[in-house]
């Protein structure tokens, strides 16, 4: 279901230029767009939980302490980025070495809480993909993981691009200079579908750091109710939409021109 307020990208296009400006393209009140651009685990995978808790445990292994608040608006970042910034944020040693001792910790706490519950796809989500494919509408998942890390989960999911699979494109941060709030995801994997409108994007995320980058791309922002944070979180900082799931997306009448 759609929680956002109908009419809402139309009426923030004709707002003040202080205001994050919605980019939606309409034709006859159809939102007109080329790619969707989506983030992983809350988002579009059910990962259980287990990316909080590999985290705060590879962290945690230092010495150095956690804030759940700390964790979360680290979330949806460069992992490495992140841990670097927990070590520092807890008392631990933020030095290069020390998180990237931290992060190979993390990459074998997160095997095998995957090994004892892989991650599934969240409800919907797999048929929603399906629908705007069929609709000519490209698909793009984007991560703060690096290439092995995605690359395995989406093998336990068995999906994969190409022209007759589910997916057009993965960006991962092995792929970009920076992660999120950083456009860089967002634009990379307009580069590899071949998509050059920022406007005709559609870019969806369960964090902060989601939407931020959404925003800092120029695309639509739509933040999703599936991962940890719920609307009253999420409603205070810049979107178009706010979603259920992305497995209400087809329902914003998606097209392609």
């Amino acid at each position: 279901m759609l929680v956002s307020q109908p009419g809402h990208v139309d009426r923030i296009a004709s707002a003040s230029p202080d205001v994050h400006r919605a980019v939606a393209v309409r034709r006859q009140d159809r939102i007109v767009i080329d790619l969707v651009a989506l983030d992983m685990a809350g988002t579009t995978i059910d990962d259980h939980g287990s990316v909080y808790a590999a985290l705060r445990g590879a962290v945690e292994e230092t010495g150095a302490s956690v804030d759940p608040g700390d964790l979360q608006a680290w979330m949806g970042t460069d992992k490495t980025d992140a841990i670097g910034a927990l070590l520092r944020l807890g008392g631990g040693d933020p030095s290069p070495a020390a998180a990237a001792a931290a992060f190979e910790r993390f990459r074998v706490i997160l095997d095998e809480l995957y090994r004892d519950e892989p991650p599934v796809a969240l409800p919907g989500v797999a048929d929603a993909l399906r629908m705007l494919r069929d609709r000519g509408v490209r698909v793009a998942l984007t991560t703060g993981f690096d290439d092995d890390v995605a690359r395995r989960m989406l093998a336990t999911l068995d999906w994969r691009t190409g022209p007759e699979e589910l997916l057009d494109a993965v960006v991962t941060s092995s792929d970009v200079t920076a992660g999120r709030p950083a456009p860089y995801l967002i634009h990379h994997a307009m580069e590899l579908t071949g998509v050059r409108d920022v406007r005709r994007v559609l870019a969806a995320g369960d964090t902060v750091v989601d939407l931020e980058a959404a925003r800092n791309a120029g695309v639509i922002s739509v933040g999703v109710l599936s991962g940890a944070l719920g609307r009253a979180e999420l409603e205070p900082h810049p979107h178009d939409f706010l979603l259920d799931s992305v497995a209400s997306i087809p329902d914003l009448d998606v097209a392609r021109a």
